[in-house]
Parts: C-alpha cells; sequence; structure tokens
C-alpha cells in the first residue's frame, strides 16, 4: 500500500512541473496528412502523399517533442542543417505526358537514384567534414549507400546554381542505387502514426512499386541554427511520395481500392487534418469547357444522392468542397480541386472515392517551354560528346504573343552538370546550334562557370546561364570529353556495365510554377500553401552510361588457376616422396611381389631352399630373387628338362 501511494505521489509531482512544458510544445507541434489525385492524358494516376511536421523552436520549448520525429531534430542539431532534399526515386519522369509546368513536376519529379543536397551553418573550412558525418548518419538512417557520397570525387559546391547558399551547400547523386521497401520502411518511421492509421495505410508495397514512377522525398528547413536576421520557426519536415499507377482498365476509372488495393479508414489521431484532393488541370479544364461550351457549368457541380454526377464523369462521393484557382494569368483555364475530409470516416465507413469516365477525353499536359534530352555521341573508348537537345513546346507564344517576333526578346536556360573525374570534359569545345544553324557562343552565353576535375579527388562541374531567341525552335549544345583509365581496384563488380553520368538540371528562371488559391483555403491546408510557393520550372536529363576501357577480368583468375595446379602437382609429389621411409616402400614392394607369385613358385622356392641347405622363410620367398620364377619361366625349364630327358633316352 505504501508503495502504491508513492507511484501515486511522483505521477502527481510529476505531472505538476513538467504538465506546463510538454503542453507548451505540443499546442504548436503539428502534423498534417493531404493526398492528392489527379488523372494523367495517357491514362494512369498520379498520387502525390505530403506529409507535414512542424516542431517549435527548441530556445523556448526545449528539445523534447511528441509529435515531431526525434533522429531528425538530432540531426538537425548535430550538424546545423538549414536546408536539406533527399530523394529515392525509381523510374524517369515522362515530361511529355505527364506535365512539366505544375508544382508537383517541378518539385517532386527527381532523377534516378538518390539525390541529396545540404546547406549548412559551419565555417567554411567544415562544410566538407560535416557532409562526410552527415552522408554516413542518412546511411544509416534510410538503409541505402548514400556513404558513397562521403568521398570527393562523389559530390560537387556548386556556384551559382544555388545561389543565395553558395560556398556552404553541397550536392551529390547516386545514379545506380536500387531503391526498394526498406528505404521505404524507415522514411515511414518518421510519421506520427507508420503506416498504421491514417492515409499512409494506402502505401500498399506492391501496389506502389508495380507502379511507372514513383519517388520519396524527404525535405528539412530550420532556423534552429540560423543567423540573427532570421525569425526563429522551430524545424519544418516535409514528406512526399509521389506514384504514377495504371488504373488497369482500357478506360481510366479508378477508385481507390483499385489502385491501391485497401481503404482509409479514418484519419491519424496526431494529425491536425487529414484531406483528399482529386485534381484536375488546367488543360484537362479547358477541354471540358470546349466539350460543354453552351453550360460551362454544368459538369461542374452537380450533386445526386450523395455523388457527383455529370455527362462527363461521376464521384462517387460528394466532396465537401470545391477550390478553384485564381489569378492564374493562362488564358482563364483554372484548375479545380475536390476536398475530401477524412475526419467524417471510420472502420465502419471506409473512405473509398472512385472516378468514372462516361465518355473518352483527351488533352495535353502542361509542358515546360523545352522539351530537354541528352544523350552521347562517338565512338570507341578514348573520346566523346555529350549533347543537349531543346525542343520548343510552343509554351513561349502563349506566354508572351506578337513579343516572341522581337530580335530583342530573349528566353533564359540554366543548365547544372557535374561528371565524374574520369570524363574530362573539355569546356572550349562547346558548341551551339540554333536551329540548325551555329551560333557564337560568346554571344548565348550570358554566364559560365567551369570547374574542371581533378583525377581521384574532385568531378568536373559546369554551370550555364544561356540566352536563346524567344522564336527558336530547338537547339543543341555539344562538348567533347576524354574517357579516362581506372586502377583496377577502383573498377565496380559489373564494370562490363559502364559508369554513369549524373542527371543534368536545366532550369528555367523565366517561368514560375505555382498556383494561386484563395486566402482562407490556402491557409487551412500545407500542401496547397505549397503549391502557391513561386517555384523555378526545371527538368532532369536522362542518365548517361559510358563505356570505358575495361580490362579482361578472366585473365588474372586463368594465371592463379594454372599457377595454383602446377605448385599443387610439385609439391604433392615431394611431399608424397618425403613423407614415406625406404623400409616401409621395399615392405610394399615385396607384399605386391608376392601378391603376383603362385603357388607353384612358392614350392618351387621351397624346394630349392632345402636343397642348398636353407629353410624356406617366408621372407625368403618375397625376394626380388623370386620375382623371376614366373610361370613363363617354368614352362621353358620343364621344356628344356623333356628335351634332355628324351635326348639321353634316345642316345643310349
Amino acid at each position: 500500500m505504501l508503495f502504491l501511494r508513492s507511484i501515486l505521489f511522483f505521477l502527481l509531482l510529476s505531472h505538476y512541473f513538467f504538465a506546463p512544458i510538454f503542453s507548451g510544445s505540443t499546442e504548436e507541434e503539428e502534423f498534417s496528412e493531404e493526398l492528392l489525385l489527379k488523372p494523367l492524358p495517357d491514362r494512369k494516376v498520379l498520387a502525390h502523399f505530403h506529409f507535414d511536421s512542424r516542431a517549435p523552436p527548441s530556445t523556448t520549448h526545449g528539445r523534447h517533442h511528441r509529435i515531431f520525429p526525434k533522429a531528425i531534430a538530432q540531426l538537425v542539431q548535430k550538424f546545423r542543417i538549414r536546408e536539406m532534399e533527399l530523394s529515392f526515386t525509381q523510374g524517369r519522369w515522362n515530361y511529355e505526358r505527364w506535365g512539366g509546368f505544375d508544382p508537383v513536376s517541378s518539385a517532386n519529379a527527381k532523377p534516378p537514384g538518390v539525390e541529396l543536397w545540404a546547406v549548412f551553418d559551419v565555417p567554411s573550412d567544415q562544410v566538407d567534414s560535416t557532409w562526410k558525418n552527415l552522408t554516413h548518419t542518412l546511411s544509416g538512417l534510410f538503409c541505402a549507400s548514400i556513404n558513397f557520397l562521403e568521398s570527393s570525387t562523389a559530390y560537387a559546391s556548386p556556384n551559382w546554381s544555388f545561389r543565395p547558399f553558395s560556398g556552404v551547400l553541397r550536392y551529390g547523386a547516386l545514379p545506380r542505387e536500387a531503391i526498394c521497401t526498406e528505404n521505404l520502411t524507415p522514411w515511414l518511421k518518421l510519421l506520427p502514426c507508420r503506416d498504421k492509421a491514417g492515409l499512409s495505410t494506402l502505401m500498399d508495397r506492391p501496389s506502389i512499386y508495380r507502379g511507372f514512377y514513383h519517388s520519396q522525398r524527404l525535405k528539412v528547413i530550420s532556423t534552429e541554427s540560423g543567423s540573427e536576421d532570421r525569425v526563429e520557426l522551430g524545424i519544418l519536415l516535409e514528406q512526399t511520395l509521389t506514384v504514377v499507377l495504371q488504373p488497369g482498365e482500357l478506360q481510366p476509372s479508378w477508385s481507390l481500392s483499385s489502385i491501391f488495393g485497401r481503404k482509409i479508414t479514418g484519419k491519424c489521431v496526431l494529425a491536425k487534418s487529414s484531406t483528399v484532393f482529386i485534381g484536375f488541370e488546367r488543360n484537362l479544364i479547358s477541354e471540358l469547357n470546349d466539350l460543354w461550351k453552351n453550360n460551362e457549368k454544368n459538369w461542374v457541380a452537380e450533386t445526386t444522392s450523395g455523388s457527383w454526377n455529370n455527362p462527363v464523369f461521376q464521384l462517387s462521393l460528394s466532396p465537401g468542397r470545391v477550390i478553384e484557382e485564381v489569378n492564374n494569368g493562362h488564358g482563364g483555364n483554372s484548375a479545380i480541386l475536390y476536398e475530401f475530409s477524412i475526419e467524417n470516416y471510420s472502420d465502419y465507413e471506409p473512405f473509398d472515392v472512385s472516378l468514372t469516365w462516361k465518355r473518352p477525353l483527351f488533352w495535353s499536359p502542361p509542358r515546360a517551354p523545352f522539351h530537354v534530352s541528352r544523350f552521347l555521341m562517338g565512338s570507341g573508348n578514348a573520346r566523346g560528346s555529350i549533347a543537349i537537345t531543346l525542343k520548343s513546346t510552343e509554351l513561349i507564344k502563349g506566354f508572351m504573343g506578337d513579343n516572341v517576333i522581337k530580335d530583342g526578346c530573349k528566353v533564359r536556360i540554366d543548365v547544372f552538370q557535374v561528371v565524374p573525374w574520369y570524363v574530362k570534359v573539355y569546356s572550349h569545345t562547346l558548341q551551339i546550334f540554333v536551329d540548325g544553324e551555329a551560333q557564337i557562343v560568346s554571344e548565348i552565353i550570358e554566364k559560365i562557370w567551369v570547374s574542371p576535375s581533378e583525377d581521384r579527388v574532385s568531378p568536373g562541374l559546369m554551370e550555364m546561364f544561356l540566352r536563346f531567341p524567344c522564336n527558336m525552335k530547338s537547339a543543341v549544345l555539344t562538348i567533347e570529353f576524354d574517357k579516362g583509365l581506372l586502377h583496377i581496384d577502383e573498377y565496380p563488380p559489373d564494370a562490363n556495365q559502364g559508369f554513369d553520368i549524373p542527371s543534368a538540371v536545366i532550369s528555367f528562371p523565366d517561368f514560375e510554377a505555382s498556383m494561386h488559391f484563395l486566402k482562407e483555403h490556402s491557409s487551412e491546408s500545407p500542401l496547397l500553401s505549397k503549391f502557391q510557393e513561386k517555384n523555378r520550372v526545371l527538368s532532369y536529363t536522362e542518365i548517361l552510361l559510358v563505356p570505358l576501357a575495361t580490362p579482361d577480368f578472366s585473365m588474372p583468375y586463368n594465371v592463379i588457376t594454372f599457377t595454383c595446379t602446377v605448385f599443387a602437382l610439385y609439391f604433392g609429389s615431394m611431399l608424397n616422396v618425403l613423407r614415406r621411409r625406404a623400409g616401409e616402400e621395399e615392405r610394399f614392394l615385396k607384399s605386391q611381389a608376392s601378391r603376383k607369385v603362385g603357388p607353384l613358385p612358392q614350392l618351387l622356392s621351397k624346394l630349392f631352399g632345402k636343397l642348398r641347405g636353407r629353410p624356406a622363410k617366408a621372407s625368403q620367398s618375397l625376394s626380388p630373387s623370386s620375382s623371376i620364377l614366373t610361370p613363363k619361366f617354368i614352362l621353358k625349364v620343364l621344356l628344356v628338362a623333356g628335351i634332355a630327358v628324351a635326348w639321353h633316352y634316345f642316345s643310349e
């Protein structure tokens, strides 16, 4: 009884002293979960999960968190991170079919493999060592090979591409990193409810990894160690998962249970908000307006028995509200979002919305101003060229109208490219062709920054600001390179496959991918607030596979095998001779001879021994002289004796 009273007294005392601290921290900690479902023109579905976690400043609320993941908070405090972005991607984003001029593609379309960049609030001479420690920590945290980025040959320090953070930012990529569930599971553990409740329950592993594209991203923004002029807002953790799935039917109708194999049974209890959006992009709305131009709003709002029904499509559930984009500046066509709140659903009434198309519909996604592609030219294992092509998508004409044909109209394109040290790029060989005609490089390039590669020390880095005419239809950039030679220890196990060059980043600073909503809509949703940010339109190019001069790795194996065989025969015979004794060898030979001698030679040897007056011993019968008493020899003796007896008989 006394023990129970002491425990109760301790609990009351701890609640009295520590309740204000925890209540103050939990009031400002926030977590929200949102999901955007969007039909794509090629009969696929885009699913974009967005999880937002916020922690208050540790200077006022301490370092104990109830919702915010402790691992990320310790990471920020240990390495003094101001910003960091880490992505794991499988597949390549299709900019022509899935779009390249919207917030999802600009911020969440990542290159295949692993991409990591981080900004540190440490002195410049400590950035490299901090980066190496960070890569090792992230490698263990996400069960990946991020520690390979610790080498100075695997990361670069951009000068212009990340202008505000020049000198304290490091960038690295692993194009060949394989993505699997071992990377997704640690990512889910950072969520308060993991994948046990809320929207994350839809992340069925087979459904996600059989998709055409999936990219899990983690971005951290911290003001814990910021300068004095920055307002301390704490730590912001943004987790996104972008997946492109196939409904599996000819008509692109789908539901949550058909693309994920599961339903939503309620929100995460720790989430401030849990929302699902079904979004129609601007070009789709434009197509619907053209289809129903007599009554443009007929398809927007029509509720029938709990469903959202119109002549073009049908939603199985009626949305809570319809959010329409405003002031977009794209010819009056505005994107529309249908919002569903998960708070109204539970285990007894799970959420499973479906979209059914009543007639086929075709539209084109919003594309970037230029379609970018990169490839290799040349042959052999000595030299080659890298080519980057830009093809106009006629988007500039829609923005600038008649100003496109003016001579002074220019569009800016930025190129950021990192190449390994064994690909020695020669910047003086840069050539630029516009609409098939060679151009003077100095007239096209506004600024250029080249950091030559150093053997086994640092990769090559190239940053260019280019100015092209607005009425340009296509452009080609080519640059030559030499292929270096690697030491035999530097070749990977699959060296014959080739060596990867990471994706180049092509950005268009004159164009911003953003959406505009009313303040009362965006203030309640972190996802809509993110869509309103002015993100630069950018595209990632393909990964290049460069074949290098590779030695014949089978020759060392053959030499080792042949040498070991000769040594085995030599030393085996030598040891066999040395370990045997002479007496044992003689006894062995005698025993072998005795086995070959028959019973008749043995009797004759005994007879000869008696005639000589020597007893026949078993050892004497095995003497070397007895080896001549073979049946053939005895037959000859008997034949000679018979002839002698016959001659003597006839002679008498």
